[in-house]
């Protein structure tokens, strides 16, 4: 397999992402594949249903130095203590965790609930903490509170104007960028761009930004897909390359981690 290693190292970091509910067994399929082609973290959303933490637990016993990261935990269903006990239970390697935490459906005093559980992870564990955050406010929480910030459905150039303050912190920046390899997979992720921009949230975050949730996501078969990581790695510290797929096999994510290795080296 191509190794994605090969790279300039003034651009940011290039990582995979899948959803929790493709399963452990995919997430082991994968994650040795992921680290030996030089990939940085293996990114897991936690989903209603699915366990990004047990997901992980699986691609930490076939890798060695591979990160592992959630994206994000809702601190709505999972306080600190519970997402503590859990990364125990399984027995996670806490020194190549990130916990990626969020705010889930909380409306009132979710920036309250995002501040206080980031600062609990951190006094209470070496894994690194990172906040989800859509707008302004709760990317301020996540310089001050976290160690980083995920960020998701923007354009290069929207990323790099929401990194800089974040740098200018001292704080990091990841940013899921939803790519379907195969232009099979392509009918999936319009779907996906669909639901998300219909979700009040995220048409504003889409509306003050000016963009579509489809200019932030690279499709099957576009010859640009090089060019694209690229524009996204100059404007962030990490990119999470969230695989889409036309099936959801093992076989089928295994394809798009070797794909996803050949566009970041090409």
């Amino acid at each position: 397999m191509t190794d994605t290693r090969a790279h300039d190292p003034a651009l940011g970091a290039v990582s995979i992402g899948i959803a929790a509910a493709a399963g452990p067994e995919v997430a082991a399929r994968i994650a040795p594949a992921a680290q030996d082609a030089g990939f940085r973290a293996l990114w897991v959303n936690d989903t209603p249903g699915h366990d990004a933490l047990e997901v992980l637990a699986a691609a930490a016993t076939v890798t060695k130095h591979l990160v592992l990261a959630t994206g994000v935990v809702p601190v709505d269903r999972r306080p600190p203590a519970s997402i503590l006990r859990t990364v125990r239970d399984l027995g996670l390697p806490e020194d190549r965790l990130v916990l990626g935490i969020g705010s889930g459906a909380l409306r009132r005093g979710a920036l309250e609930s995002v501040d206080d559980a980031a600062r609990a992870l951190r006094s209470a564990t070496v894994a690194e903490v990172y906040v989800g955050a859509l707008g302004p406010r709760m990317r301020a929480l996540a310089a001050r509170a976290a160690h980083g910030a995920l960020l998701s459905w923007l354009t290069p150039e929207a990323a790099r104007e929401q990194t800089e303050p974040l740098a200018a912190a001292g704080s990091r920046s990841a940013l899921y960028v939803r790519t379907a390899w195969d232009a099979d997979a392509n009918d999936r992720l319009d779907d996906e761009a669909h639901r998300y921009a219909a979700i009040p949230s995220y048409a504003a975050h889409f509306g003050r930004l000016g963009i579509t949730a489809l200019d932030t996501v690279i499709r099957g078969g576009d010859a640009a897909a090089p060019r694209r990581v690229q524009r996204y790695r100059a404007a962030v510290d990490e990119v999470v390359l969230r695989a889409i797929v036309a099936d959801d096999t093992p076989d089928a994510y295994l394809r798009s981690v070797h794909r996803a290795a050949e566009v970041v080296a090409g």
